[in-house]
């Protein structure tokens, strides 16, 4: 299975990703190392990234998945992924963006059975106080506002747990653990 964590800068995904990894023993990929230094330049100025600077950076995070997912493993990944187009860019890569070869994308799955998105959500003042309190990250808290804009909270055909950030990691992390073993319990009765 394939845990993509998700939501907004500032809503925890790294945290419970850290947290969930120590506790299952499964490996995280950290979204932001993957950034190219051109995306982390743009967010270090304040600006926000467009779905061009961002195309890269999810093909490249499809490639992992597809490795974790190949080779039969377990993983956790951290990344926003903002927009139901980049939830199909991390699940299918290029396949799920228009173009002469693929005129249709939208008739790829809207999710895999053996990927899970858990979407972290959480009011924008909450999350902006934490933004503003953190330190040392290239993510700066005006971009919060572009975030909200653009995001597309996941809908129920794209397998997903919803996640409400006042709870505490523990009980997040413990949220998720119920939804593997259901997950892996459903898997095996195929």
């Amino acid at each position: 299975m394939i845990y993509i964590i998700m939501g907004v800068s500032g809503c925890g995904k790294s945290s419970l990703g850290m947290f969930l990894s120590e506790k299952l023993s499964w490996p995280l990929h950290e979204g932001d190392n993957f950034h190219p230094q051109a995306n982390i330049d743009k967010m270090s100025r304040g600006e926000p990234l467009t779905d061009q600077d961002r195309l890269p950076w999810l093909l490249k995070l499809h490639e992992v998945i597809e490795s974790e997912r190949c080779s039969g493993s377990d993983a956790l990944v951290a990344c926003s992924a903002l927009k139901r187009q980049y939830r199909q860019i991390l699940l299918h890569g290029s396949k799920a963006l228009t173009s002469s070869s693929n005129p249709y994308p939208d008739i790829l799955p809207p999710s895999s059975p053996d990927v899970c998105f858990v979407f972290l959500h959480g009011d924008y003042n909450f999350i902006h106080q934490r933004m503003v309190a953190r330190r040392g990250h290239y993510m700066k808290a005006d971009l919060l506002r572009s975030q909200f804009d653009s995001l597309e909270p996941p809908l129920d055909d794209e397998n997903v747990l919803s996640l409400d950030i006042r709870k505490s990691i523990a009980d997040m992390a413990a949220e998720v653990e119920k939804h593997i073993v259901s997950s892996k319990s459903a898997a095996a009765n195929l």
